[in-house]
């Protein structure tokens, strides 16, 4: 279970680097190319990594941490994790330069408040930058 999230940062990394290099993707990126948002726990043995180019500015904008409530969140990733492993298990129907690899995202784990509220985070960033609905 140590790793548990290399998962999502392998698949954001190789996202990032697959995107198209319009002139749209350009201004949305430019400056950004470092983002890198890490959170650890060596109590539960899991790290997730988003290393995704614009990720950090973006978040800014978002609610704020303490938003929405713990569960409220899980439950929505939940439901976009199986989503989104679903997609990446039917790599004919779905791009897979888009969907990547499956993320381990346990129910009933406590990954805590931060992990699922940048998990919730990266989602949505991924649904806008890419198009794609995870509902």
């Amino acid at each position: 279970m140590k790793k548990i999230f290399y998962t999502l940062i392998i698949a954001a990394f190789v996202i990032g680097c697959a995107s198209t290099n319009t002139k749209r993707d350009i201004a949305n990126t430019a400056g950004d190319t470092s983002d890198t948002v890490r959170i650890a726990n060596d109590s539960l043995e899991f790290e997730i990594l988003i290393i995704e180019p614009g990720f950090n500015s973006w978040l800014a904008t978002q609610r704020p941490r303490g938003y929405y409530e713990q569960f409220w969140l899980e439950t929505r990733n939940s439901i976009r994790v199986i989503t989104y492993n679903n997609r990446v298990l039917n790599s004919t129907q779905y791009d897979p330069n888009v969907y990547l690899q499956q993320i381990n995202y346990e129910q009933g784990v406590d990954y805590g408040y931060e992990v699922n509220y940048l998990l919730h985070n990266w989602f949505k960033f991924f649904e806008q930058r890419y198009k794609q609905k995870l509902r």
